[in-house]
């Protein structure tokens, strides 16, 4: 009875919320209430963000330090699939100022206690095996196009794989696989995590909602996608640093995205 609940909510049905049509405006309106909600409290906001640069860092000594350079890229890029279950707390944040409650850091926990729960937990397992298959199958490309050699740091990796006869065989595969998962990642979560923070209606609603919303609003639904990507390059470009409010801008953006696209 319970993984029945955890699929379909309380109800014990699946709902079909309604979903607006929205514009290209209202893309860039999520990410400036996204902003507003960011700059109420940034300090404390941007403390929880250092979560992200400092695990990418860690991620960047360890790779080097066991000659697993080739993960570096996936490893980072993949904070692109998992991004919305990390930013669940920042989404429960706008949720509650929304509602002129709490909002202090402490009620980020709040989602622990969210009927929604199960849910949740059943989602962010949906989003972490994408992001396994991502990094398995960059794995897989990178032996199967370049080869499996070591090499003497970070600079030299990277000139040995652009001098690579499969570099550009490599380089299309790679991202065009990134761009599918990344696609599905989006479809079916843009609005399926800040749903369930907003309604214990079940994980099945929730991505069938999320699938619906994309269908019915495609070129809005691929600017965000495009306008996150864009964001997070830009982030760890400043090595990691620029994440510190990038990452907390958009976890806020989304939830006001999400309110713009269900009714």
């Amino acid at each position: 009875m319970s993984n029945f609940h955890v699929m379909t909510g309380v109800t014990g049905t699946i709902e079909r919320p309604a979903i607006r049509k929205i514009g290209v405006s209202d893309v860039f309106a999520a990410l400036q209430a996204g902003y507003r909600d960011f700059g109420e409290k940034p300090t404390h906001y941007a403390f929880v963000a250092l979560i992200y640069p400092i695990a990418g860092a860690m991620m960047i000594g360890w790779s080097a330090g066991v000659e697993l350079l080739p993960m570096v890229y996936p490893l980072l890029t993949g904070f692109a699939l998992v991004g919305p279950l990390l930013a669940l707390g920042l989404m429960e944040i706008s949720r509650r100022r929304e509602r002129g409650e709490d909002t202090g850091l402490a009620d980020m926990g709040a989602i622990l206690k969210s009927p929604s729960l199960p849910a949740l937990l059943m989602m962010s397992i949906y989003l972490l095996s994408l992001f396994m298959v991502w990094l398995v199958g960059s794995r897989g490309l990178y032996l199967s196009l370049i080869g499996d050699y070591p090499s003497p740091g970070v600079f030299s990796f990277a000139s040995d794989v652009l001098s690579h006869p499969n570099a550009m065989a490599f380089l299309f595969w790679s991202n065009a696989f990134g761009f599918v998962l990344a696609l599905v990642a989006l479809v079916i979560s843009i609005v399926a995590f800040p749903m369930l923070l907003d309604r214990d209606c079940g994980a099945a609603c929730a991505v069938q909602t999320s699938v619906r919303a994309s269908m019915l609003n495609p070129i809005p639904v691929a600017v965000w996608g495009l306008m996150v990507a864009a964001l997070l390059a830009i982030g760890m470009a400043t090595l990691l640093v620029g994440l510190v409010v990038i990452v907390p801008i958009l976890g806020h953006a989304t939830w006001h995205f999400y309110r713009r696209l269900v009714v």
